[in-house]
């Protein structure tokens, strides 16, 4: 008889992809949806478009810091336990959400809302280091980023559809049902990974050492960083998006919805041209493109808003800016998990913290100028790419190897040892 803490090998890969990729769609899938109502939401609580933009901010940080309390409990308790857990409280708090009566209330419920989340996430990302590592694992992530991207294409989509018939409580309440549904297919669907005889017997108390450990390598911190930094830049671009597109260039909530999937559309393809070619490129040199083209575009965005420089232009650079994520997230992943296959979760842990907690520091700045300029949002979205590129030039550099092998290297001296 199988218990609920099965270790065996998982099998159906392609329904282990499906769940996995919906796990991590969880932070795209709670943010996108409600944006098309964001406006409308700011106006029936009578918040300003800054207090507004918090709601996103708070969730952003629950994702983030939720993630350094499931990763390490992932790697004590196993990956089944807690990820049920998480997906409990985020139903919950998401229709919690569509019946909150001031913007305060929904702000701290966004950010529970967020701590479920977050254990869907950094479990995904650590069963996927279970099971792979370097290039193999780039290639899962990339796989698992044609499920995510759906979230931010069909999202927003959904979301302006939905305002025809409903409000924004209504979008809320639309993922409370999701949520609920993700906890049954977890529950019924998705064995255990990581077997006993592999998981941290310290619990939590080990966590301090494990957090030391992961900050002092170099190159981990490197790849983090600099992942977490292009991220930050496209929540830049999902907060101030609305209200930019809006009512800056008069688009409706459905010209909204179709520009964000057309962005969303070029993060997948870019994520499969990058699972289709990691094995003969490596994760190196194609995170070095993502990055690239994350400065770039948000070089470009910032002149054109201060030029005036109109709305294609600045669809242009937007699009640049959104795909090039497509090619860093699954290769700054891999290559920051590919020395840490014994303290996965924590690992996934601080690299879920860095993406959310930058974007969720940059999302209240694109804002501050209020409702009728750009310039903020493309400042912060210019100055995030460059600064993720400088992180990865100075902190990733090899001694002498290519990232992988240098990771290798590392491993076979331990081994030697």
């Amino acid at each position: 008889m199988t218990s609920p803490e099965n270790t065996a090998k998982p099998k159906g890969g392609g329904a282990l992809v499906v769940i996995l990729g919906a796990l991590t769609a969880l932070g795209p899938l709670s943010n996108d949806t409600y944006l098309p109502g964001l406006p409308d939401l700011t106006h029936d609580l009578h918040a300003t478009a800054s207090a507004g933009q918090l709601s996103l901010t708070a969730c952003l940080l629950g994702l983030g810091f939720g993630q350094l309390f499931a990763g390490p409990v992932s790697d004590a308790l196993g990956r089944r336990r807690p990820l049920v857990f998480g997906l409990g409280v985020y139903t919950a708090a998401a229709l919690l959400c569509a019946i909150a009566p001031n913007i305060w209330l929904l702000v701290a419920l966004r950010a529970i809302q967020g701590l479920g989340g977050a254990v869907g996430i950094v479990t995904a990302a650590a069963i996927v280091r279970d099971r792979h590592e370097g290039a193999a694992a780039a290639k899962y992530f990339s796989l698992l980023m044609l499920i995510t991207g759906l979230a931010p294409v069909l999202a927003p989509v959904a979301g302006g559809q939905l305002l025809r018939f409903t409000s924004w409580h209504g979008i809320f309440t639309l993922l409370g049902i999701i949520g609920a549904l993700m906890l049954v297919v977890v529950a019924v669907g998705l064995p255990e990974t990581l077997p006993a005889e592999r998981r941290h017997s310290g619990g939590l108390k080990a966590t301090g050492p494990v957090f030391r450990t992961l900050l002092s390598d170099r190159l981990f911190v490197g790849y983090t960083v600099a992942g977490g930094l292009a991220f930050a830049a496209m929540f830049a671009y999902i907060a101030g998006s609305p209200f930019v597109l809006q009512d800056i260039h008069g688009m409706s909530p459905q010209g909204f919805s179709a520009v964000f999937a057309v962005n969303a559309g070029g993060l997948v393809v870019a994520a499969q041209v990058c699972g289709r070619i990691v094995h003969r490129t490596g994760p190196r040199p194609l995170l070095a493109l993502g990055l690239s083209g994350s400065a770039v575009g948000g070089v470009g965005l910032l002149v054109t808003v201060l030029a005036g420089g109109g709305l294609v232009p600045l669809l242009v650079a937007l699009f640049i800016v959104v795909s090039s994520v497509g090619l860093v997230m699954p290769t700054s992943t891999a290559l920051a998990l590919q020395d840490h296959g014994s303290s996965a979760g924590s690992a996934a842990a601080l690299l879920g913290l860095s993406q959310h907690v930058f974007g969720a520091a940059v999302v209240p700045l694109v804002g501050l100028a209020g409702e009728g300029t750009a310039v903020p949002m493309g400042i912060v979205i210019a100055a995030l790419g460059v600064s993720a590129l400088t992180f990865f030039a100075t902190l990733t550099r090899s001694r002498g190897l290519p990232a992988d092998e240098t990771a290798e290297a590392r491993t076979e001296q331990t081994a030697t040892a």
